[in-house]
């Protein structure tokens, strides 16, 4: 049985957290001597280890506050310089560049900006990717590699008709489509939305039960991220899917999670950079590598080698300090009966 992602990320570093206390309280927002307040938009199996690095390397207490990340980018435009948090630690690009565009966010360093490649990261300094995921076709034992199509854009097509899974109410799938609205235009994201609830396109609540529902042979292709297909095939290497790489159409978009520090963070400032500067580090960059099998984005760092490796994915060069209008993608999909 493939064990969903937050299990593989707790058994990866299992040992660290052997005796150690859980991290800070889901909604905790005091302030204290020798502490900080991260608002985290990656869940705490995913993140914990990571925060837990931190802690001991500095002895500074962070407390967390999780929710998904557009809700704490609003959360946090709304608390204004008023916020307790002093870090946002977000699952995709377009949260971050919410609150930045409201002059929210600290200009980060050099030192720490040097080292992530300027792609991953905000063009005016503010936020930095720290790990990478790249969008693919999913697919399973009945398509030919030879069938697979170049395009999401192409999943419209009468001969996929309910053979297709897409999970619309996750970030990444709203993040590719924001970007798509960004690159292609209003139109063609909203004809390639009409096209795909006419074609049937069968709905999941999240990525894992559509990369399930391909190997179960419920559906032909899906439209995920492409560390649930690595997850699966470290765990069972005889797993029925397979990632395909589509190079046209923003298919293979490479979008990230990243952190940025509040500007109003006052006394506490050095310590949520330090925190920043850890979660590059080559320790905490490679947990996540090995735990979630995302890409490590600091210089340096390398992917598993059962990636495909970055640098040969076709992604496509979107600045991703502008994928920021949520609310417009989210418009959009609800007008078009995808959401």
């Amino acid at each position: 049985m493939i064990v969903r992602r937050q299990l593989g990320a707790i058994a990866v570093f299992a040992a660290l957290l052997v005796a150690l206390p859980a991290c800070g309280s889901s909604s905790s927002s005091e302030g204290g001597d020798n502490a900080v307040t991260l608002y985290s938009g990656r869940i705490g199996p995913i993140i914990n280890p990571a925060i837990k690095q931190y802690e001991d390397a500095s002895g500074v207490e962070v407390r967390t506050r999780f929710g998904d990340s557009p809700s704490l980018a609003a959360t946090l435009i709304e608390e204004g310089d008023n916020s307790p948090a002093d870090m946002f630690f977000a699952q995709d690009a377009g949260s971050l560049d919410a609150v930045e565009k409201q002059d929210l966010l600290l200009e980060l360093p050099a030192d720490i900006l040097e080292m992530v490649p300027e792609q991953y990261r905000s063009a005016t300094g503010r936020w930095v990717g720290v790990t990478g995921r790249s969008r693919i076709i999913a697919y399973g034992e009945k398509v030919r590699a030879s069938e697979l199509p170049d395009s999401p854009l192409d999943l419209t097509d009468e001969k996929w008709e309910g053979r297709v899974g897409w999970a619309p109410t996750n970030a990444s799938l709203q993040g590719y489509i924001t970007a798509l609205r960004l690159v292609e235009g209003e139109e063609v994201a909203k004809q390639w939305l009409e096209g795909m609830v006419a074609n049937d396109v069968q709905v999941y609540d999240s990525n894992v039960p559509v990369r399930d529902a391909i190997a179960k042979g419920e559906i032909d292709l899906g439209l995920i991220n492409h560390y649930y297909v690595a997850e699966a095939a470290a765990e069972d290497r005889d797993y029925p899917v397979k990632a395909h790489f589509p190079p046209d159409d923003l298919g293979s978009l490479i979008n990230v999670a990243g952190v940025g520090v509040l500007a109003s963070t006052g006394d506490d400032r050095e310590l949520a950079l330090d925190f920043v500067r850890q979660m590059l580090s080559r320790e905490t960059q490679t947990y996540f590598a090995d735990s979630s099998k995302e890409y490590p984005l600091a210089s340096g760092v390398k992917a598993p080698p059962e990636l495909v490796p970055l640098a040969d994915i076709p992604a496509p060069r979107v600045d991703l300090a502008k994928l920021g209008d949520l609310q417009g993608t989210l418009k959009l999909m609800r007008d078009t009966g995808a959401l």
